[in-house]
């Protein structure tokens, strides 16, 4: 659980802006939604895969 402390005189839109980077950060709306609905672990590796071909092209890129 995330604890947001309010100083006083504090707007509310600046406290809900730092709930809100907090959460991002924390990935809790990621794992959510990947609960949501199951994934085989054959498509989860073929994910892993596909994105560390793709970071690594990235990366081939940057050095040429």
């Amino acid at each position: 659980m995330l604890i947001i402390p309010v100083k006083e005189g504090e707007n509310i839109d600046r406290a809900l802006k730092r709930y809100k980077r907090k959460t991002r950060n924390t990935k809790v709306l990621n794992q959510l939604r990947e609960r949501k609905q199951f994934t085989k672990k054959s498509v989860k590796r073929r994910m892993q895969i596909e994105k560390a071909e793709y970071k690594q092209r990235l990366r081939d890129q940057e050095n040429q």
